[in-house]
């Protein structure tokens, strides 16, 4: 089985993931990227009212095969 490595891009940077992980299928390795990001969002949200995250999918050769992200603004009402 092919192992991935899931890089994630927020307001802190780039965190490269340097040992990857080993997924039995494409459909497995789309469920933990968009799985992982409520978790990293939840994180980021503690501090401002907006915050924009992604994970980007390499593949052993090192090509990007996967993006996934999420954005979110809080705006207050008067």
């Amino acid at each position: 089985m092919p192992r991935y490595y899931l890089d994630l891009y927020s307001s802190d940077g780039l965190t490269v993931d340097e040992e990857g992980q080993v997924f039995e299928s494409r459909d497995r390795l789309r469920r933990e990227a968009v799985r992982i990001l409520p978790d990293i969002l939840r994180d980021e949200m503690l501090e401002d009212d907006r915050a924009a995250i992604a994970v980007k999918v390499r593949d052993e050769a090192g090509s990007h095969v996967l993006e996934a992200s999420l954005v979110i603004c809080l705006k207050w009402r008067a």
